[in-house]
């Protein structure tokens, strides 16, 4: 890049938030996938205004900007490419607002999910969205690729919660969204369109959020199946009977087996598959909900049932579920964290299917994640060093996304596009439907200034 351009990088956000040597910028060169990509420098603005100019200059020098957030994300869509300027908005991590009246909040991009939950707890409200990676990620990032958790089953994911926006758009112009009023039918809903945007369409600066009362009552179950089909066909009569867990995941046996020798906590190395259940409500609710769950898990075969009501027991069965991701990398180093999803009703199919593919590529493929809300995460664990198995790899991945859509499902649930699934796009969205997202991208970024290569 050239030194002009940094010198008014540095003009902008000041000398000591940007790097340029190498050393630094490889750190903000990936995310938690296996891709990588070199900015020639890294921005660190602390304001809206900030951000604005740099947008401006981009626009003049013709350089691209990748937005960013803490890193976490499994589809590649921060990750620079064609080299541009990496701008990290971590600096931005203030809570502006907590309202209990109007139950929002007014944050800026930087702030930690996992913080701000806290945050807004000890005033007796509620955040829902709980992504895997919540006490690192930030709340900019999550609204930028949509994030979800395993509460998404009951409270939906981050855009139920967007109430409005303040968005640098591409050509440096400020402009704000929604408010702070529940609902809002005013034009085009241009909140949710830049929510799920990965950074494409503008770059979020500030964000109204939408919270919800506390719970009152809540229970975590830790189920164990001695064949994963009984726990697949358990998932749907737990939803058929009408009850409304807060999260119902699933573990099979690979992931157990990595867990328990990740942390040792005593998971059944016998068992086929584990289901984690959580109900939250008022005490008469959550007591009703979680003897309906035992009794359609007995029904259907369970082996076990542990139940936990206070928050340290409840805690303890959850940290076998968060263990996961980093549990599985014992197996080979490489982790391709697949989000395929389906109808709660092909839920059994695409757990059977996902066992046929793993053993036709013969390819470590264990299988977790929401499958109350048909979210699955089959995760192929692999050597990218390995040639000849990564071709395997993305024939096994074609082939589970190809599945999911042929069982009317979707090739993301919750992580995004980004670079990993950018060749599948057009087999869900046709030709015509692709063509739709490249035309908005064009009218609003003509210079195709902030994070090129991304989703198309």
């Amino acid at each position: 890049m050239q030194s002009g351009i940094i010198k008014e990088l540095k003009k902008i956000v000041g000398p000591e938030n940007i790097l340029t040597s190498r050393e630094e910028r490889v750190c903000y060169s990936f995310d938690a996938t296996f891709q990588r990509g070199l900015p020639d420098a890294v921005v660190f603005p602390g304001s809206t205004p900030e951000v604005a100019e740099i947008v401006k200059l981009a626009n003049v020098e013709k350089f691209p900007i990748f937005p960013r957030g803490a890193g976490t994300g499994l589809s590649g869509g921060s990750i620079p490419q064609n080299s541009g300027v990496a701008m990290v908005l971590t600096r931005m991590n203030k809570i502006k607002e907590i309202s209990k009246e109007d139950q929002l909040a007014v944050v800026e991009p930087g702030v930690v999910t996992g913080y701000f939950q806290q945050e807004v707890e000890k005033q007796g409200l509620f955040y829902p969205p709980d992504p895997g990676s919540l006490k690192t990620c930030t709340l900019g990032g999550n609204v930028a690729e949509n994030a979800g958790g395993p509460r998404a089953f009951k409270y939906g994911v981050t855009k139920d919660y967007i109430l409005g926006l303040e968005v640098v758009m591409p050509t440096g112009d400020i402009m704000r969204t929604g408010g702070r009023t529940v609902k809002n039918v005013t034009g085009y809903d241009l909140t949710r369109l830049l929510t799920g945007s990965e950074g494409t369409l503008g770059i979020i600066t500030e964000i109204i959020i939408r919270l919800r009362s506390k719970p009152k009552d809540k229970k975590t179950a830790l189920i164990t199946f001695n064949q994963l089909a009984d726990a697949a066909y358990a998932i749907t009569a737990i939803i058929n009977a009408g009850v409304v867990p807060v999260t119902l995941e699933l573990m099979d046996k690979v992931t157990i087996y990595c867990v328990e020798k990740y942390i040792n906590m005593g998971l059944p190395l016998d068992a086929e598959a584990i289901l984690l259940i959580e109900v939250d409500g008022s005490e008469a609710q959550v007591k009703e909900d979680i003897q309906m769950i035992e009794k359609i898990c007995r029904t259907n075969k369970c082996h076990n049932i542990e139940i936990a009501s206070a928050p340290q027991e409840r805690e303890k069965l959850w940290s076998a579920r968060r263990a996961v991701s980093s549990a599985l990398v014992q197996l080979k180093p490489t982790k391709i964290s697949e989000d395929a999803t389906v109808p709660r009703s092909k839920i059994p199919e695409m757990l059977r299917r996902l066992k046929e593919i793993a053993a036709k590529y013969n390819l470590h493929l264990p299988v977790f994640g929401h499958a109350g809300d048909g979210n699955l995460h089959p995760n192929i664990i692999a050597d990218k060093d390995d040639q000849e198995e990564m071709v395997r790899v993305e024939q096994a991945i074609q082939e589970i996304f190809q599945t999911a859509l042929a069982l009317g499902g979707t090739l993301s649930g919750e992580h995004g596009i980004g670079l990993m699934k950018k060749p599948y796009l057009e087999l869900e969205l046709g030709k015509t439907g692709l063509d739709y997202l490249r035309s908005i991208k064009k009218a609003v970024d003509p210079n195709n200034i902030l994070n090129p290569g991304k989703i198309f």
